[in-house]
Formats: C-alpha cells, structure tokens, sequence
C-alpha cells in the first residue's frame, strides 16, 4: 500500500510538528443502525469483515503519521472511494436530516443502496464527481441573530463523512492537546473540564476569553489547501477538498459564489476548520508559549472559541497583542466585542479586595458562565453555571412550542417535556451546578402550567394536581457529569 511519499515540504507558518499529543482517539464508530429497506440480507454477509478491513487500513495510516512528522501521503483517495467505505460513512449519517439541494433522503437513497454507492465510486474513481451546492437556511441564536447553516446533499456528505474518518488517521496524530472541537473521542466537557483543571490547578491569575470574529465565513481558500498540502501530497483528496470548497451556496433559489469561508453544518468543515486553526493558531501558541511566556499558560480551544489563562498580567497583554497580528496573516480577526482580559484565578478575590475593587469578572465557555469560588472547606475553585442567556433563549423556545402544543394530549406533552429535561440535565448536569438545574425545571413548570391553564376555561390547574403531573412527568435535577479532576485532558 503506497500511503506515504517523501517530496519536499511547502513553506509554511508552523514551527514543527506536534509532540505533545493527548490520549489516543479512538476512529469514529459507525453507528448501529440497520440496512435501509430494500436491500437484502446477502448485502450484510461480510459487513464485519468489510469493518476489519477498513479498521486495518486506518491504522496503518495512523502508523505512519506518527511515525514521521515530515511524511507527506500520496496515496490516499483509494480509502475513501471503497465501497465498504462509502457504506460505513452512510450508516454514521443522521436518518432524519434534512435534505440539500438534490432533495434526496437518508431513506430514499437506501432503497437501492448498492447501487447507488457502487456508481458513487465508479465516479469518485474517474474523476467524474461534481460536489453540489450547500443549501443555506439559518436557525435562531441566542442573541436573537441568525447563524447561516449549510445544508448539504446527501452523496457530497457520505464522500465528506468517508474523507473525514481517512484524514482524521493523519490529523488525529498532529493536532496538539489542547484542541477539542468535532474531534474523535473529545467532547465539549472535556474542554470545559480541562479549563477548570488547569485555573485550578495551575499559577493562572488572568484569563483571555478569546472568540474569532466569523471564523467560518472568513478562511481563506488559498490558506486552506497550504495547509492541507503539508501533510496530504495527494492531488485527488486536494481536487475534491477544493470541489467542496467552491461548491457555492442556494439560498431562495439563487446560486452564489463563495470566494472564502467553509460552510457551517457541512460533515467536512469541522476538520477544515481544525487543520486551519491548527496551522494558523495552535502552533504558534505552543511556540509563544515555550519560548516567550515568563509564567504558566494553559489553553483550551473548542472550535473557534478559546480560552487563555496567564499566570502574569503582562504576559496576557503581550500575547493578546500579538494574537491580533498573527490572526491577521490568516485573513482572521478577533471579535472585539467578545473577547475580554479578566482578573480570574485563586488570587484574583483577595487581589481585587486588597485594591479596593468588586469580585472577579466572570467568563462564558461553551454554555456555562465561569465564576471565582469556594469548597465548603474554603478552598477555591471554579464554579460553573448554566448561562443566564442560555436558559432564557431556551425557556422562550419551550414558551413558544408549549403554545404550539396546547391542546395536545397531556400524556404527549409530558413525555417530550421529560425528554427535554432530560436533555438539559445531560449537558447542564455538572457538579455545583445543581441550583440553576432545579430553577430550570421550576420554570418548565410554571410554563406548562400557564399553558395547561390557558386551554382549560372550566377546569381549575390545582396546585396538587399540577404536582402530581410534575412527579409523572418532570424528572428531578441530577448530576450527571464527574468531577472535572476525574476526566481530565489539560494542556
């Protein structure tokens, strides 16, 4: 198998190859879900052996990525057209997506799935394949904008999913500690955990709470095949990469041209997004660092959002000056308005009282608010709690879909509010954090019960009886995420 070759690197911004990698990832498991109707059981006589295969060929890619740092790979697109490939890469997709431009659903496209993944790669292999545009739609955020998703066809996200899992062999590899996002294995409380580790733990006394001003929008194409150039030398992934890239977008039937940027909600752009970020940020940081920082510093990023957290004021000034300026050169820029230098740490509250001053600032990172405090026992620590924002943009949704829902039954209600809490407890559940879990589900059931009282103009909602619905229906607040010194993954 000719999966790597050697030619001279491309010139470019980064200062070595990582060596302080975390604990390996696993690859992506495919999820187990079943053939889609109309095929036959004969389709599933080597499926686990079609696994093996596959699981082998990534490892000895793997193998050789960490193995040598300079290996450029030649000879990658054969992994991703196979068909056992394009296969897994349609069972990881999400059945009830919502379909792009082509209008074709997980379902549709299964009736005749060997078929069509055969003819997939039939063209993925002469070069024939064309990348369709990305539908855009936008979805509500918090602060009552919009953020643009792209919504992408379903064959471009199964030769997107297939490229991802063979690329993730090499960057899973390369990509240092301290990044997070849409990674194999990380998760977002692994960040938020690393974050309270390493202010806990570690000489930290002011904290950059970083955010690039419409990351996605703005990487610039030429920047972004440099990059992949690096590390991938072969000339089809770089084809298809830049097929995705220039695709351009639908939005109310009218094509558009997209020059710069990466769609967000395509399966590809996450790792786009990382191996840029990689390049553009990440070994800088690492080389800042070791070689210019007078203290301790501790970086967490997720995505485009990043924490920094100095140990001497001095060096956060310098670094958040000279972050301004490498951004720059990447066509990047920090979002102003967002990103904020702030006293934070064990000290911070007895510093800030010595001067005269209020309590620590606070910071957000990834839906919870960061704030200075104590153990029972006087020690400090970060307690992290649900963004106020956060809960009321949820509770508004919840408001707005209970009216929806007003003269639904009320065993049908209750069933979809115990999933929704559910939910919350699931992301929000993080210890100390159980107070604001209780006033979220307080306020589910005054919501239910104004809706409940709304419809009903001759039955009074009695408080017994809007208790007994509670006890049926709403579960109880419940911690269900450790401590973060037990998972942690600090950089």
């Amino acid at each position: 198998m000719n999966d790597g070759g050697k030619s001279d690197k491309p010139i470019v911004p980064a200062k070595g190859a990582n060596k302080e990698r975390g604990r390996p990832c696993p690859a992506e498991r495919v999820e187990g879900r079943g053939l889609a109707k109309g095929n036959s059981e004969e389709q599933t006589r080597f499926w686990t052996q079609g696994q093996i295969d596959l699981q082998h060929a990534l490892d000895r890619i793997r193998a050789v990525a960490r193995r040598d740092k300079d290996e450029r790979f030649t000879a990658l697109w054969h992994h991703v057209y196979n068909v056992n490939r394009l296969r897994q890469a349609y069972f990881a997709l999400k059945r009830d997506a919502a379909p792009g431009v082509d209008e074709v659903t997980w379902q549709e496209y299964g009736e005749k799935l060997e078929e069509h993944l055969k003819d997939l790669s039939i063209h993925l292999q002469r070069g024939s394949y064309r990348a369709r545009p990305v539908k855009r739609v936008y979805i509500p955020k918090p602060d009552g904008r919009e953020r643009p998703i792209g919504i992408t066809a379903l064959e471009d996200k199964i030769v997107q999913r297939a490229t991802v899992e063979v690329l993730n062999a090499v960057y899973e590899e390369d990509f240092l500690g301290f990044s997070y996002g849409f990674r194999p294995g990380r998760s977002q409380h692994d960040a938020l955990d690393a974050v309270t580790v390493g202010i806990e733990q570690r000489k930290i006394s002011w904290v950059l709470d970083a955010d690039i001003q419409g990351f996605f929008d703005t990487i610039n194409h030429e920047w972004m095949m440099r990059f992949v150039e690096h590390r991938i030398a072969d000339r089809r992934v770089h084809r298809h990469i830049k097929k995705w890239l220039n695709a351009g977008v639908l939005e109310d039937g009218l094509w558009r041209d997209n020059e710069e940027g990466t769609p967000q909600g395509g399966v590809i752009s996450p790792l786009l997004a990382n191996v840029y970020l990689h390049y553009a940020l990440d070994l800088w940081v690492r080389s800042w660092r070791e070689h210019k920082a007078r203290g301790q510093v501790i970086i967490v990023r997720y995505a485009d959002d990043f924490i920094v957290g100095f140990q001497y004021k001095d060096d956060a000034e310098r670094f958040h000056a000279e972050l301004r300026e490498r951004l720059g050169k990447f066509n990047l820029k920090l979002n102003e308005a967002k990103t904020r230098l702030i006293e934070f740490g064990r000290f911070a509250d007895d510093n800030r009282q010595s001067r005269g001053g209020e309590k620590p600032e606070t910071f957000n990172f990834l839906g919870f608010t960061h704030i200075c405090g104590k153990t029972r026992n006087g020690t400090f620590c970060v307690l992290r709690q649900t963004m106020a924002k956060r809960k009321r943009a949820k509770l508004a949704a919840l408001a707005e879909e209970l009216r929806r829902r007003m003269h639904h039954s009320i065993a049908e209600t209750g069933a979809w509010l115990h999933t929704v809490l559910l939910g919350h407890y699931q992301y929000y559940g993080v210890p100390r954090n159980g107070r604001a879990l209780s006033a979220f589900r307080y306020h589910v059931y005054m919501l239910w019960r104004k809706t409940l009282r709304r419809r009903s103009q001759k039955h009074r909602i009695t408080q017994s009886y809007m208790d007994r619905l509670a006890q049926q229906w709403l579960p109880q607040p419940r911690i269900t995420h450790p401590y973060p010194n037990a998972r942690l993954r600090t950089s």
